[in-house]
């Protein structure tokens, strides 16, 4: 009830304020992140990997699978196949009997494959340190890409995109877009490129343990006060403004 007591005013009213300014918008920004930081200091990439090899394997058996089965998978996986060598030594479908409990396994199992021979091919065995050249492999978009860049080898190539970034950036009046080709540009432009790297993973965080789809947590949210979609502004039309 405290946030409704400072605000005073009701949630359109509210909407209507928050119109901003460029200038205004960079310094909303500002304290997003310096919130994010308080609030997630220990942020840091929830696939388990050891290597950059393990972290783009882990990647591409990621999409539309949670990194929770991802890591129950490549905690055996890691120990059976080590080098791309090792994962093109074996049959498709052996890979496959690895990899089932994942989403689209099969698909997953052949990308795998494909990125491991041009890994071998044209890298060395290694994994290119360039945006381009991810792009280039089987089953590695620009989400995977910049997910490898970034953890893998600290370099910021952009901000990775996923459902958590998505439903927060909208709350948080950063876009208006919907679809991750679209709203990485909009965050580009006002997200500092030294913290591109640890914002996405402090939002995808923030996204899991407190700006839930269903419920978000907004009287624990060290972000309430700025974010034009906080659900304690609602209360806040039935109280006299202070």
């Amino acid at each position: 009830m405290e946030a409704c007591r400072r605000t005073g005013r009701s949630k359109s009213e509210i909407k209507e304020e928050m119109k901003e300014t460029k200038t205004e918008l960079l310094e909303r920004v500002k304290q997003i992140i310096r919130g994010l930081k308080k609030q997630h200091p220990e942020a840091k990439c929830a696939l388990n990997h050891a290597n950059p090899l393990q972290l783009l394997i882990a990647t591409i058996l990621s999409a539309q699978c949670t990194d929770e089965r991802v890591n129950i998978v490549t905690s055996t996986l890691f120990r059976k196949y080590r080098r791309c060598e090792d994962y093109l030594g074996v049959p498709q479908t052996e890979l496959e009997k690895d990899i089932n409990s994942v989403t689209f396994f099969r698909n997953k199992a052949k990308a795998i494959q494909g990125a491991c021979q041009i890994l071998v091919e044209r890298h060395g065995g290694q994994v290119p340190q360039t945006l381009d050249d991810l792009i280039e492999l089987p089953g590695v978009g620009r989400k995977t890409a910049n997910v490898v860049m970034g953890t893998a080898f600290g370099i910021p190539t952009g901000i990775v995109v996923d459902t958590h970034v998505i439903r927060l950036s909208q709350r948080l009046g950063l876009t208006r877009n919907k679809l991750p080709e679209k709203i990485e540009p909009d965050l580009i432009k006002i997200i500092p490129k030294k913290e591109w790297i640890d914002f996405s993973h402090r939002l995808i965080l923030h996204g899991r343990r407190v700006c839930k789809a269903r419920r978000p947590a907004c009287e624990i949210c060290v972000l309430e006060k700025f974010c034009p979609s906080s659900t304690l502004i609602e209360c806040s039309q039935d109280l006299p403004v202070q």
